[in-house]
């Protein structure tokens, strides 16, 4: 059998459509997966919209995939790989996809190759290492070559017209045993706010805010850019517990990459900058002119910010 690319998907969101732009640069046919517990096929037929060489579109939907268990899912993607003989199995970098697919690689035997930022051809790829400070070129010696791909480093696939590709219901589900794990509940906090990785502009506020009631001057401000703002976090500012983790930006959270990005009291540590360095525009408020952030941003604005957030969100209202 012919080997071919298999981008590996959950779900569609920006991040995973750029998994689609990178296996494109692959130059072979792409197989898609959808796994989940309910609305596969209508991910499916979202999928079938975007023309980035997807020749088939496998759709697995059972209630044994509630929570997409890593210890359920992983068995059964090296099912299908063990029945279609891919080259590369692609993930974008999502939470899912860092706990399923080193997995999956290690049953297979070859070494999982994270977070690429850049396809050169099918064996060389480059990562970041050291916090972004360096940039890494390897190659692949691998039969089966199992990434996860950073949804920042690729521009995201747009949907185009009809590709044709053929849809797959897969429906057996029976060799699939768990006895490790249970999903037990997922808690989804609902915002009218765009997620974090999706937003076109970011504002993130650091330690300097003092406190969670702070934030608010943060929400204010992006309530100025409806459906188009998203706040976010320094670790420094999570640890201190004025905002929940799932508002962190870095090397041990999420990686944006908006148009616009607004450090607002943050210093700028290593650890900081390699979540958000790839942002379009960077602007930092920070009364401290030596702090590190000024060394990335576009503009800088040295001052207090309890009295320039207040009154920038006065000016932009009135634009």
């Amino acid at each position: 059998m012919a080997r071919q690319t298999y981008a590996f998907l959950f779900w569609i969101n920006p991040k995973l459509t750029a998994s689609l732009t990178a296996a494109k640069q692959l130059n072979n046919d792409v197989h898609c997966i959808i796994i989940g517990q309910e609305k596969c096929s209508e991910v499916a037929a979202e999928l079938q919209k975007f023309n980035t060489n997807i020749k088939k579109i496998f759709v697995a939907e059972n209630a044994i995939f509630k929570g997409l268990l890593s210890e359920v899912v992983t068995p059964f993607l090296l099912n299908l790989q063990k029945q279609n003989n891919y080259t590369h199995i692609l993930g974008g970098a999502s939470t899912y996809a860092k706990s399923i697919l080193p997995r999956l690689a290690a049953l297979l035997d070859v070494q999982p190759i994270t977070d690429v930022t850049k396809i050169i051809d099918s064996e060389k790829f480059t990562r970041n290492i050291y916090a972004g400070n360096a940039i890494l070129t390897l190659k692949s010696n691998d039969k089966i070559k199992v990434m996860t791909i950073r949804g920042t480093a690729f521009e995201a696939a747009k949907p185009d017209n009809n590709n044709g590709a053929q849809i797959e219901q897969l429906s057996s589900f029976n060799d699939i045993k768990n006895d490790q794990s249970e999903f037990v509940s997922q808690q989804l906090q609902k915002s009218e706010r765009p997620e974090l990785t999706a937003a076109r502009i970011v504002i993130s506020g650091g330690r300097a805010l003092k406190s969670k009631e702070n934030f608010k001057l943060l929400f204010d401000l992006a309530d100025v850019f409806p459906g188009q703002a998203a706040v976010g976090a320094s670790r420094a500012a999570v640890d201190a517990g004025y905002c929940p983790n799932d508002m962190q930006i870095g090397q041990t959270g999420k990686i944006v990459a908006p148009e616009l990005y607004l450090a607002i009291g943050i210093s700028g540590a290593i650890q900081h900058v390699a979540g958000m360095k790839d942002s379009k525009i960077i602007v930092a408020i920070n009364k401290d002119g030596d702090c590190p952030i000024y060394q990335i941003a576009d503009y800088s604005l040295v001052g207090d910010l309890f009295k320039i957030v207040p009154e920038l969100t006065e000016q932009l209202k009135k634009k």
